[in-house]
């Protein structure tokens, strides 16, 4: 079972994420609360996947997001955003998010989500997706990751294209004939080279850099 919890300072989305979350025969719902409790009750609960509303009135998602990613074994945070918060969005990402979702999201796009999220890949919201590559990703920065690419190994741009397509470890391990401990370590290693990114960092470096398959330039 995938151990969710989610984080939002309006009980009316907190009460809905969980009632559709609920009818997933493979996930647990193990919380729901506000922004004030959020850090203390995400890890007394160990919670493996979070939905953090990125906005909130009395602790905002960011500080949220920064205290769960400095515990130990942090869990996955996807945040809850809308599209008035574009401004928060490189934010979070370079704390650590591992993907966005639009509040609106369709209950099957949210289940996928959390069990991607819990396999350790990355999820965005096509509704985001422009506003996170264009806010993360400078004209200089697509160049330093082309850059940065041009320095891994064959199978190390193989592994980073697949990062691009928001694949987890066991995903990535599939479509390769590898074994998840061999994709673990070629993900830790290209991480690294790339300057010690996230995984959803390295999804759009991957998409700037032209090495995910089937989608434009820029594109998710």
């Amino acid at each position: 079972m995938i151990r969710v919890a989610v984080v939002d300072d309006e009980r009316l989305v907190r009460s809905g994420l969980r009632m559709i979350l609920g009818t997933a025969p493979d996930i647990e719902m193990v919380a729901d609360c506000g922004g004030a409790e959020a850090v203390e009750t995400v890890l007394r609960c160990a919670a493996e996947v979070v939905l953090l509303d990125i906005r909130m009135p009395d602790v905002d998602g960011l500080t949220v997001l920064r205290r769960l990613r400095a515990a130990p074994n942090p869990p996955a945070v996807a945040m809850l955003t809308t599209f008035d918060a574009q401004e928060y969005l490189t934010a979070a990402l370079r704390e650590g998010a591992a993907g966005f979702l639009l509040k609106d999201s369709d209950p099957e796009q949210l289940v996928r989500a959390v069990r991607t999220l819990a396999a350790g890949g990355s999820v965005l919201d096509p509704g985001v997706t422009r506003a996170v590559i264009g806010g993360y990703l400078t004209a200089e920065d697509q160049a330093a990751a082309a850059r940065a690419v041009s320095g891994l190994t064959p199978r190390e741009s193989q592994v980073l294209a697949l990062l691009g397509e928001g694949l987890g470890n066991a995903q990535i391990a599939d479509r390769m004939g590898l074994a998840s401990s061999t994709v673990k370590d070629h993900v830790r290693a290209l991480l690294g080279k790339l300057g010690g990114i996230n995984r959803i960092q390295a999804a759009i470096v991957a998409d700037r850099a032209g090495l995910v398959s089937g989608a434009p330039r820029g594109a998710w």
